[in-house]
This record gives structure tokens, sequence and C-alpha cells, in this order.
């Protein structure tokens, strides 16, 4: 299964920051994933972050906005053991990022055992590369985050079925715009996940936790569930608890529809 898109999230916060951001690679809920998508098969992705709460962090007595996010992403590699891809996504939030609303991403990833039996598989990229880079500027959407991840999914024993896919893996972004609620920079941590089909109830059930290390606007803990109408229909709902609110706003629901044509 392509896993759903990240989504992005933004808030005019310290002075005038802008908080959260992921333009979108293939992802688990939150994070990147080593997933790639397949050579010229084009991924649409519907994301929406929805506030689970009424209370304001950014401006008190008021709802934090939600934020909706569209992206396209491709596969641009015609080989098994080296895949990668490309795309670009749409967010708004009704505030002023609104004006700088596209943000790119890529990867380049190699697939469990490509390079031997029991090699993990391995991916590296970037993401969240805005087209606001200016000092100064209230609304600076250059995060440019790096990262690599690798996965493994751990065999079956006997009657004993899997326990599904781990990741682990670490990112760097901008450290004039990765900050804490402090504003002192905060531009690395680490990325951890789970993610399992169950088949056990149905092959088209997918589950996921995932986590994103870091005291500033993009850490926090996302867990959900998708399941896939057909091979290339699939929808995702999660919950976002957010490391730091103040940064990040209030915790979210997410929906995420994904479809490969």
């Amino acid at each position: 299964m392509r896993r759903a898109s990240i989504g992005m999230m933004a808030g005019v916060v310290c002075a005038g920051w802008a908080a959260l951001g992921l333009a979108t690679p293939s992802t688990q809920i939150w994070i990147p994933s080593t997933d790639v998508q397949a050579f010229n098969v084009w991924h649409l992705g519907l994301d929406n972050y929805f506030r689970s709460s009424g209370n304001g962090h950014f401006t008190p007595g008021e709802r934090d906005p939600n934020v909706y996010d569209a992206g396209l992403t491709v596969g641009v590699l015609p080989f098994e053991a080296v895949k990668a891809e490309v795309g670009v996504d749409y967010l708004v939030n009704g505030t002023a990022y609104d004006d700088h609303p596209f943000y790119f991403n890529a990867k380049l990833g190699v697939p469990e055992d490509a390079l031997g039996a029991h090699v993990p598989a391995l991916a590296a990229g970037g993401f969240n590369f805005g087209t606001e880079s200016k000092k100064g500027s209230a609304v600076r959407t250059d995060q440019d985050i790096v990262y690599g991840l690798a996965a493994k999914t751990l065999p079956s024993f006997g009657t004993i079925p899997s326990l599904g896919r781990f990741s682990a893996g670490y990112y760097a972004g901008n450290g004039d715009v990765l900050l804490d609620k402090n504003g002192e920079e905060a531009n690395t941590g680490i990325l951890a996940s789970w993610d399992r089909t169950m088949s056990e109830i149905s092959d088209k059930l997918w589950a996921a936790v995932d986590y994103q290390g870091g005291r500033n606007a993009l850490g926090g803990l996302s867990v959900g569930a998708a399941w896939a109408f057909s091979k290339d229909v699939s929808v995702i709902v999660g919950y976002d608890m957010w490391a730091e609110p103040s940064l990040a706003g209030s915790d979210t629901f997410t929906t995420q529809l994904d479809i490969n044509f």
C-alpha cells in the first residue's frame, strides 16, 4: 500500500514565525517512510487536518486553523532495485502562508532485500522546500528538511505472524526556521514508526504509529489506520498529538485520501 501523504500545518507564532509544515513524500501517518512511488505512477493525496480542540494556541480565544493539503507525487526511476519520486504540495490554512502555498519534495530508496537477503529498506530524501526564503520574512517556508531512514519487516515464525515493519531514522532542517518555543534552533530529531497490514481482520486494513522528535513545530506522535477500497484508492483516519502546542497548535484529527493513477 502506498502510505498516505504527510500533509502540512502552519501557524503564526513567536514574532510571526511559521510553525508546522511538511510537503508530502510517501509516508506513514506523519513521517516519511521508506516506500517510494513506482515508475510513472502518479499519486494524488488529499489531506485534511481538523483541530480537536477549540482552544487557540496561536491567538487566545480563537480556534487554531485547520489545514488542507493537495499533493501530487510521481515515480521517476524505471528500476526495481532503486526507486525515486518527486512531488509538490499545495497547502492552505487561511493565514498569510497561503501567499506561498507550494512546497517540494524528493526521495531515493532501495526496497527490502534489494541489496541482499535480510538487508533493510533504505531511503534518503528531502521535503518542505518552500518558495519563501527571505531572511526577516514573517512567513518563511524554507524548512529544507533532509532525512535518512531504514526499515525492516519482521518475519513470521510458524503460526506466529509477523509483528510488522519497524522504521528508524533522523532528520535535519533549516536552523533559521525550525525553532523551539523560545526561538532557539531546534532543527534535528529522530524519526521512528511501526506499521502492519492487519491480515487477521482483512488484507485491506493497515495500521501505523509514528513519531517525529524535536521540540519544534513538527515534533509529535501520530496513530492511524487505513482501508484500501482498491489497489489504487485508500483512506487513512488518524490522530496527531503535537509535542509543542504553542508552535503546532492543538492536536488534530486527520483524514487522508490517496489515489494512484
